[in-house]
């Protein structure tokens, strides 16, 4: 990687999104229905060859908060809570089984949070019971996953999820470092995360991802370093390795976070060079944005020929798939909309109760807003893109539709973070830490300076 001017590449700090989504979630609107929702699934169903499906089903509760964490969450200690979310997922399976077909295969299924190991072993088995029932074409090599928090993790719960099918685990580590723990009110010492660990490798689990933050207060170069070393004694196949994004007008339980505290610009950025230089000496590669997998890791070996695909759970090597969320607050996605049910659990509830699906908001994507999307997801998947695939995909000129945008990715290439060539352009490795910015050259929606979005360095 090349060496870094960090007084330069500051300049590149702004506000940015991730695109998990094209349009972004800022750009989905109310009149976006239960109607709407309804067209796109018989619309997708009757396709001459139907997309597989990803299930995607949100478990909000956290007995605590974690004060870095931007996710939809609910904080409780109630057991009965608990017991009542499972009754109005069941509610809105009832729905979805009315409302689409829901005998096609499966290719995804991810457990999201929140907490899902809050909910106990037989919790979660009834969950997924009740999904399998209404889904029951689960395919043979269904990527099945789990996010984990190793302070509400048994042996009963890895027993429960294996015995169902679960066959990827992502462990929410963040530092191991312990005054950063504090400072972020999550305490688990390494000894519990490599107990979990443990528990999933004995019970036959071959893909397990970590994910760690950078940016976090108190958390030096030299900190992470020492995090870094712990988690390769633990050997995991993935990491995500997130910058954090300081959000707390978004986010409330943000603002007990001692501003001081965070590392500067600089010193992130040098975080973020120490921990590439780090990763890839222990033959871990960098993935798209933010995730690094092993030499012989399937998701790197998609990127070597760019079929990488990024979808809301994360890389994956299937093809494009239809999402269908389930539960408060998860997003939908096909071919050409977005769909999100309510974020207030009362609204989730009162939908359900009155037997509608639980549609708050969504998008309809344009033939445009189709063809951003592929360009940005290709730009997030696989750091380059080939103008010819575009083109014989959407039947345009590429040079001459995206002019404009081509010229805005010169500095880049002046910078030497990427380089044009016959067929595209691809992003140097250090390029890659700014796919962000290169990616929202290319998005109509952008109206500049806006806060909906964390810096993208």
């Amino acid at each position: 990687m090349q060496t870094i001017d960090f007084e330069k590449f500051s300049q590149y700090s702004k506000p940015g999104p991730r695109y998990t989504s094209y349009p972004t979630a800022v750009e989905f609107k109310e009149n976006f229905n239960e109607e709407s929702l309804k067209t796109a699934f018989f619309n997708h169903d009757h396709l001459k060859n139907p997309m597989p499906l990803s299930l995607y089903t949100h478990l909000p509760f956290c007995r605590s908060a974690c004060y870095f964490c931007a996710c939809s969450v609910i904080y409780t200690s109630l057991e009965e809570k608990k017991t009542r979310y499972i009754s109005y997922l069941k509610k809105e399976l009832a729905l979805l089984k009315n409302a689409m077909d829901t005998n096609r295969e499966v290719a995804q299924f991810h457990y999201g949070g929140g907490t899902p190991t809050f909910f106990s072993p037989t919790q979660l088995d009834e969950i997924t019971q009740s999904i399998q029932e209404v889904f029951p074409n689960f395919s043979q090599d269904i990527e099945m996953s789990c996010e984990i928090d190793p302070r509400h993790f048994t042996k009963e719960h890895m027993q429960t999820l294996f015995d169902r099918g679960f066959n990827r685990l992502s462990f929410g580590v963040q530092d191991f470092d312990f005054e950063v723990q504090k400072a972020i009110h999550r305490i688990q010492p390494f000894e519990m995360v490599q107990e979990s660990v443990k528990l999933a490798r004995d019970c036959g689990i071959k893909s397990i991802n970590f994910d760690l933050i950078y940016g976090l207060p108190n958390q030096t170069k030299e900190s992470f370093l020492k995090t870094l070393e712990l988690v390769l004694k633990l050997d995991p196949d993935r990491l995500a390795v997130f910058n954090y994004a300081h959000v707390p007008w978004v986010k409330k339980t943000m603002r007990k976070i001692d501003e001081t505290l965070l590392p500067s610009p600089r010193d992130k950025l040098e975080i973020l060079e120490s921990l590439i230089s780090f990763l890839e000496k222990a033959h871990y590669q960098m993935i798209g944005m933010d995730h690094f997998a092993k030499s012989d890791n399937e998701l790197y070996l998609a990127l070597q020929k760019a079929e990488l695909r990024r979808n809301f759970q994360g890389y994956t090597t299937k093809k494009f798939t239809q999402t269908i969320g389930i539960g408060v607050t998860s997003i939908g996605e096909g071919s050409d909309y977005y769909t999100q049910n309510y974020k207030d659990l009362r609204h989730y509830e009162k939908a359900l109760d009155l037997g509608h699906l639980p549609v708050e908001r969504g998008v309809i994507l344009t033939k445009e807003d189709i063809l951003r999307k592929e360009v940005i997801m290709q730009m997030m998947s696989n750091l380059k893109l080939d103008y010819y695939k575009i083109e014989e995909k959407f039947s345009i000129d590429f040079k001459a539709h995206f002019k404009k945008e081509l010229e805005k990715l010169k500095p880049y290439e002046e910078a030497g973070l990427l380089s044009f060539n016959a067929k595209g352009f691809e992003m140097t490795k250090t390029g890659g830490m700014l796919v962000r910015n290169m990616a929202m050259e290319f998005d109509a929606y952008l109206r500049g300076g806006e806060k909906h979005f964390s810096k993208t360095l």
